[in-house]
């Protein structure tokens, strides 16, 4: 009989955010693949689960080594994925090992527990009945801007991950695809250093453009509201008539695009085609 693939979430900062059921799924298990194996052992030794044979699965080579675990789990070996913290096969290791293991057929389990976006969400002040899980954003260039424009009309809360490195860059496109919504910065959650920083997204932008950010980030914006999107002969006309003023068409495109319910970029492009 083959083994069973479990996904066992883990704590995001405080350790006690663990569960009983992780503890012994943890224990119980013939092995356990492991985001980074040494910091998978940090865990391990702090709740007393030793003598457990640990594998590699990072997500650069996660195509390449799952094959290695669904092998061993062929022949009726246990196995637990853990990454780093929170859960599986979000936004970390997991999902092309869960995919290939359901195609072979193994059962596949998940025991739930911590996870970044849900607690950011629950805490953010933003509406939870809907949210849209965008994950980390590409980095830069068309790819990023395609995925902002995606989403701009959405009335889900947006929720994405970002490294604190990028946040005063990322804050910025976001106001300028989306308009100047109500949003969250949740970082270091559960962590000695929680915060919550709530306000609008041009008062988080600049504040996180003159104060570095540091830990783990969730960014958090309200989805478009139910105001009526302006045609674009309407926006064409607020365009002409900003630009006529002396109006910078960058400055000019955002404020539109927040209240007409176009993208950012969409709106500048439009106020470009004007001004040649």
């Amino acid at each position: 009989m083959a083994g069973t693939l479990y996904l066992v979430a883990t704590p995001i900062g405080n350790l006690g955010d663990v569960t009983s059921r992780a503890l012994e799924t943890l224990r119980s298990v013939r092995f356990i693949a492991c985001e980074d194996t040494r910091h998978s052992r940090v865990l391990l030794d702090h709740f007393g689960i030793g003598g457990k044979d640990l594998v590699s699965l990072p997500a650069f080579a996660e195509g390449q080594r799952a094959g290695r675990i669904l092998d061993r789990m062929g022949e009726g070996e246990d196995c637990a994925l853990v990454t780093d913290a929170g859960s599986p096969a979000i936004s970390d290791p997991g999902e092309k090992l869960v995919a290939e293991a359901l195609e072979r057929g193994f059962t596949v389990v998940p025991v739930p527990g911590p996870t970044a976006l849900v607690a950011a969400l629950s805490a953010s002040g933003l509406p939870t009945g809907r949210f849209h899980f965008l994950g980390f954003l590409p980095r830069k260039g068309a790819e990023r801007r395609a995925m902002l424009e995606e989403v701009a009309q959405l009335s889900a809360t947006l929720v994405l991950y970002e490294s604190p490195r990028r946040l005063s860059e990322t804050l910025p496109d976001l106001l300028d695809a989306w308009g100047n919504r109500r949003a969250c910065v949740a970082r270091e959650l559960t962590k000695l250093h929680e915060e919550f920083a709530r306000g609008t997204l041009s008062e988080l932008a600049e504040r996180y453009a003159a104060e570095a950010a540091r830990g783990e980030v969730v960014v958090l914006v309200e989805g478009r509201t139910g105001e009526t999107r302006w045609s674009e002969e309407e926006l064409r006309k607020a365009l002409e008539e900003g630009l006529s003023r002396g109006e910078k068409l960058k400055a000019l495109s955002t404020e539109l695009a927040r209240r007409a319910g176009w993208a950012g970029q969409d709106v500048y492009r439009l106020g470009l085609s004007l001004k040649r």
